[in-house]
Parts: structure tokens; C-alpha cells; sequence
């Protein structure tokens, strides 16, 4: 049975951390799904490990089926999955184009912002959750989202990659929400410490 975990908040240390590689693939496929469990709890499209306090170089992530239709919260993701990705140790080994499009993250609820430089197409070679090898070409939106998530790995967030006036204007605007998702993040280590 999968388990919702906690999504870490801005602010919180494993968020700025890079990442070590996953040399030990016991665990992973119930880490894995329990990430995958979470992202559609928190209605995400993807998912790092360091986001659910794991420093491991591992994401989740899920394209959809584009729906015209007007859904509400409540809505089952679930029903509407095109296709699912677990990638272990994922490394981008090609990269063309650029393309800038709205995003946003589970770790910065409710903040989204244009402006994150990303490639417009990648190729990343990873292991699924047993260690078998696989290479993913994606492009546009998909390919956002693989960028997103492996800067994870590396502990950077997206508007990290925003020129810098951009990311002033954004962390300006954003000056309250930030604050509080640090006090929450330093709320919730004090709490998992007793």
C-alpha cells in the first residue's frame, strides 16, 4: 500500500543539496510509489526524492492526457495518465532549442512564474526503478518538466534559472509566501527531530 509523504517546503536544507547516486535499488520501487502516490495527491506532474526529504537521484514524474474538460480538485489524476516515469540516476545527454514556459513546484505551493530558461528538447538516459537502463527523448512541456525535476537533484529551483532580474521581481512578489513556507520548513524539522 503506497504512503503519502510529507513534501518538504522551500526552505528546508535537503532542497539545496545535490543528490547522491542510487547504488542500492532495494527500496526503490516502494519509494517510488509512494512518491508517485504523493505527486497525485499534491495533483503534481512530478516529483524529486530531496523533495520528500530522500537525497537520492531519483524523480516521478506523469504526462497527461490533455482534457478540454473543466475538472475540479477533486478529480482523480489517476484516470487521466498518459504515461508514468520513475528515473533513477538520470543524466541529460542531449540538448537543443529553449523554450520558456509557466511553471511552478510542490515545494513552492501555489508560486508559478515564466521565465526559467529550459531546453526545448533532451535526451535522458536513467534506470527505471530496478536498475534496467532506459533513454527518454522528450520535448517541449515533458521536457520542462525532466529539467525541472533532475535541478532538484542538483538543488536548484526553477526560478533559480530565470535571468537575474526576473528572479529578483519574483523572489520581491513573493517576499511573504517565501517566508512562510521557511517558517513552515524550519516547523516541520524541529517537529521531526522529537
Amino acid at each position: 500500500m503506497a504512503e503519502i509523504l510529507p513534501i518538504r517546503l522551500y526552505g528546508d536544507p535537503v532542497l539545496k543539496k545535490k543528490a547522491l547516486p542510487v547504488q542500492d535499488f532495494s527500496g526503490i520501487p516502494q519509494l517510488a510509489e509512494n512518491m508517485l502516490e504523493t505527486m497525485f495527491e499534491a495533483r503534481g506532474v512530478g516529483l524529486a526524492a530531496p523533495q520528500v526529504g530522500v537525497s537520492q537521484r531519483l524523480f516521478v514524474a506523469a504526462e497527461y492526457l490533455d482534457d478540454d474538460e473543466e475538472e475540479g480538485p477533486e478529480a482523480d489524476l489517476k484516470t487521466r495518465v498518459k504515461q508514468l516515469y520513475v528515473m533513477v540516476n538520470p543524466v541529460i545527454t542531449y540538448r537543443a532549442g529553449r523554450q520558456s514556459i509557466l511553471e511552478g513546484c510542490l515545494s513552492l505551493p501555489g508560486l508559478y512564474a515564466e521565465g526559467a530558461q529550459r531546453d526545448l528538447q533532451v535526451r535522458v538516459e536513467y534506470q527505471d526503478e530496478h536498475g534496467q537502463k532506459k533513454v527518454l527523448e522528450a520535448e517541449g512541456y515533458l521536457a520542462v518538466v525532466m529539467q525541472h525535476e533532475i535541478d532538484h537533484l542538483d538543488g536548484i529551483l526553477f526560478f533559480q534559472r530565470m535571468s537575474f532580474a526576473d528572479r529578483q521581481k519574483f523572489l520581491e512578489e513573493h517576499r511573504e509566501d517565501l517566508a512562510e513556507f521557511q517558517r513552515q520548513a524550519k516547523a516541520f524539522l524541529r517537529e521531526a527531530k522529537r
